[in-house]
Order: C-alpha cells, then sequence, then structure tokens
C-alpha cells in the first residue's frame, strides 16, 4: 500500500492497485489510520469480487448463468439484485434507442479468416435475435426470459461500474468519507481531499495529452470515458473500427471520445460508449434532458462539444 500526500492534520490518501473483474482497479481511501485503511480497501475487494461472481456467466449458481441456458426456453427467477439491474440496464437501452444493450448472440463471433461478407450477416442476424427487446421481465414473480434461443446477456458494460459503485457503498458505511476509485480509467469519487478541496479530474484532448480543456470536478460524482481512436479487428485484408452502429451493424466515425459525469459509475460506465454511434448532436440532446448528467464530446476534427451543465 502507498501512501501519500501526508498534511498537518495527518490526514492522507492512502491507495492499492489490484486487476479485478479482468481490470485494473485503484482503490484510494482518505484518513489517519494506515492498517483500518488496509481493512478498508480489503472489504471494497471483497465486495468487487462478490459483484464478478454474481454478475458471471458462468458460475452454476449466478442467476445470469441460469437465464442465458434457458433462453427460448422457460423464464428463470433471479436474484433482487440481478433482477434490479438487468430492469435498469433495459431502462438505459430505451433511453439511448438500443445504442446500449446488455443482449448478444451465443455464437456470433467472427472467425480471423471471415470476408466481410460473413461480418456483415453476423451483424445483421445480432441485430435480429438478440435485442434488449426481446427480453421478457416480470416484476410480481421477479422472472427473467430471453425470448430467443441462442440470445445471451452480460454485463461487460456496465458491470465494473455497477462494481464500483458497491464498493463505494460497503466503504462509506464503514465510516470511510472520502476516497476514489478507479475502475479500468474510470473513476468514482465522494467526499473532499485531505486539503479539504474536490476531487478534479482534467479531461483531456486524446490528440494533445498535455492540453487538458477542462478541470471538472469529480467529488459525488462518477467519470467514465469512451474512445473511438486506433482499435481495429483485423477481418481479412480490411480493417474495422471497434466501434459498431448497433442500427445497422457497421464501423462509424464522428466522435473521437466521450466522457460522462454522472451520480453513478453503473450509469456513466452504460452511457458513454453509446454516444459514441449515435451522434454528437443526438448525444448532447439526450445528455441535456437528463438531471444530474453531463458530457463532453470531443469529434474527430478536435472539436470540443459540452453539455449545458458544462463551461469550459
Amino acid at each position: 500500500m502507498l501512501a501519500i500526500k501526508t498534511l498537518t492534520d495527518n490526514l492522507t490518501v492512502y491507495k492499492r492497485e489490484v486487476r479485478l473483474m479482468g481490470d485494473k482497479f485503484e482503490i484510494s481511501v482518505v484518513g489517519n489510520n494506515p492498517l483500518l485503511a488496509d481493512e478498508q480497501i480489503d472489504i471494497a475487494i471483497d465486495e468487487i469480487n462478490r459483484v464478478e461472481k454474481l454478475l458471471s456467466a458462468f458460475s452454476d449458481d449466478s442467476s445470469i448463468n441460469q437465464i442465458n441456458r434457458n433462453a427460448g426456453i422457460a423464464p428463470v427467477k433471479a436474484d433482487g439484485e440481478t433482477f434490479r439491474l438487468i430492469d435498469r440496464a433495459l431502462q438505459i437501452s430505451e433511453l439511448t434507442y438500443g445504442a446500449f444493450d446488455i443482449t448478444y448472440l451465443a455464437d456470433n463471433a467472427v472467425n480471423d479468416d471471415a470476408a466481410e461478407s460473413a461480418l456483415v450477416k453476423t451483424a445483421k442476424r445480432t441485430l435480429a435475435l438478440a435485442s434488449y427487446k426481446n427480453i421478457a421481465l416480470d416484476a410480481a414473480n421477479q422472472t427473467v426470459f430471453l425470448r430467443e434461443k441462442g440470445m445471451r446477456i452480460g454485463f461487460g458494460a456496465n458491470g465494473k461500474g455497477y462494481a464500483a459503485d458497491r464498493a463505494k457503498y460497503v466503504l462509506q458505511m464503514n465510516g470511510v468519507s472520502s476516497g476514489v476509485i478507479n475502475f479500468g480509467g474510470d473513476l468514482l469519487a465522494w467526499g473532499l481531499q485531505p486539503n479539504l478541496q474536490p476531487w478534479t479530474v482534467a479531461d483531456a484532448d486524446s490528440t494533445q495529452q498535455n492540453q487538458p480543456f477542462a478541470d471538472l470536478e469529480i467529488s459525488n460524482l462518477a467519470f467514465a470515458t469512451s474512445v473511438n481512436a486506433e482499435k481495429y479487428a483485423s477481418i481479412s485484408t480490411k480493417k474495422f473500427t471497434s466501434v459498431f452502429n448497433p442500427k445497422k451493424g457497421f464501423p462509424v466515425s464522428g466522435i473521437t471520445s466521450v466522457s460522462i459525469l454522472s451520480p453513478t459509475a453503473e450509469f456513466a460506465d452504460a452511457l458513454a460508449t453509446p454516444i459514441l454511434s449515435i451522434g454528437v448532436n443526438a448525444g448532447l440532446y439526450m445528455i441535456n434532458q437528463l438531471n444530474q448528467v453531463a458530457c463532453v464530446i470531443i469529434d474527430d476534427q478536435n472539436r470540443v462539444y459540452p453539455s449545458k451543465d458544462i463551461v469550459l
């Protein structure tokens, strides 16, 4: 554990970096007792591990596994936490016109030597069958039914954000009044720094990494960024960007990065990537309709578009 920035009042930021959920997490807590801080970080790690097991598609006792196994066969009674998470995911899908979607096909992988036509066919089949609209929730019985065989659900897009929210919650319940959780490069902060100033982040233009355009206060907020740059999947002799338009199944361009500020990491994590595909105007319009949510978009011409609540 590394302790940094000791002040006269003995408050210090204690941090630990660990690999969780297949990604890097850095958990920081403010306090004056290194042993207690170490215990508190252990508690946060235990909670993240619990969430990973909860959302696992491979654990025999997880609701997600049972729901996927019974796709097209029968509804499955889910535990309350998983049911609520799926319900919120469907609400985000509606909000983003399907740009955010937790569904996928079990056999939608494309071989390395596949032709472009195979990619297009796979995209069309995925869109026809794997859709959030084919998830049926029964709130009274707390059941989840995937209507199409071969459908699956997964939380790769917002699971780490949800885990960060839960870790923050258990830390607060254990008396941690200030801290930061870095989950895969995204951030969730609460309280104040030891110098009683808000936590801030410099959201930088990806083409000018040493010239931040905004110091954004993130105390009691989550900050998530999605980037559409230099990420390619090689298919035959062609290259396709890793971000696809969910409506047509083809690569998109126009936005370089999207940064979201939101009260929860789950919501910020879920919104960042969809805005890459729906475009600048639609993305800003959507964000400007939401309470306590803001964004900064950079297009492929390096133009900066803040939502209404951000002044650059």
